[in-house]
């Protein structure tokens, strides 16, 4: 499975769906700092820096064809520690990039990141552009605490796939990402009913709660290596909040907080896989 990884950062979800054996075949990412990190891990990778110029037309030419597009398009409008523009917000706006670039490409899977905040601040326009480009989603929030990180980080996931695949569902742990507890659905939505329009009864969408802080993915999860092998991250010691005149710490901290935990891509890409 070929992957296109846009607003890559530092390559988590790349690092988490190779694990499951899928290969990276481009990044798309505009921070200087960032790219040289994915150059020193994807030497042999090439970076495209920008994702508004980005087509599917360039890709080809380079000689490259992706079966799955992932990414976490920026937060800072989404997020409740930003100013609440919202995803048409100058940042969070790029979604629409993200949904072209879908659009043309018609991947196999689009798997799509971003804070939990968008369940009530977005999620309603990323589903409607979805589905008006032919495309079902199933999604979750899954924290990383679900993964054994010491820290919670309350992300929603999207898995998105070609609607004419109806029927096929992510199969995680003996269950699937359909709608109830953990997570919702959407399956042939009409358009007509996007972007805050009011939706017959029907037809309104079972947004999901959040996932407890520990999940049944422990089948999952007992074929993956966290840390040092025991089941628990060790915290990195010396590496605090303040720059401290240590050159490269604030980029390396703001890289961090970005960056998304490869544990749970890594159960995507898995589940993606076993069906």
């Amino acid at each position: 499975m070929r992957v296109l990884d846009l607003f890559s950062g530092i390559g988590g979800f790349s690092l988490g769906l190779e694990r499951a054996g899928f290969e990276t075949v481009a990044f798309c990412e505009i921070d200087k700092k960032a790219q040289q990190v994915l150059r020193k891990h994807w030497p042999h990778v090439p970076i495209f820096t920008d994702v508004k110029t980005l087509t599917g037309e360039t890709l080809r030419e380079h000689g490259i064809s992706v079966d799955v597009i992932c990414g976490g398009f920026p937060c800072q409008d989404i997020s409740v520690a930003g100013k609440g523009a919202g995803i048409e917000g100058e940042r969070s706006g790029l979604w629409s990039e993200f949904a072209r670039l879908i659009g043309e490409l018609r991947p196999r899977y689009a798997i799509v990141e971003n804070v939990s905040a968008l369940l009530n601040r977005g999620l309603d326009r990323v589903l409607g552009d979805l589905s008006e480009i032919g495309y079902d989603a199933e999604w979750h929030c899954i924290p990383a605490s679900a993964v054994g990180a010491p820290h919670r980080r309350d992300r929603i996931w999207i898995l998105a796939y070609p609607s004419i695949d109806e029927g096929r569902s992510l199969a995680v742990g003996g269950g699937s990402l359909d709608a109830g507890a953990k997570g919702g659905n959407l399956r042939g939505v009409s358009v007509a009913h996007r972007r805050g329009q009011p939706k017959p009864e029907a037809e309104i969408l079972a947004y999901p709660r959040r996932v407890p802080a520990q999940i049944p993915f422990e089948r999952e999860l007992s074929t993956i290596q966290i840390a040092d092998g025991s089941g628990w991250w060790e915290t990195e010691p010396d590496v605090g909040r303040v720059a401290d005149g240590v050159p490269g710490r604030v980029d390396r901290l703001k890289q961090l907080g970005n960056a998304v935990v490869p544990q749970i891509p890594e159960l995507i890409g898995r589940a993606i896989l076993s069906c």
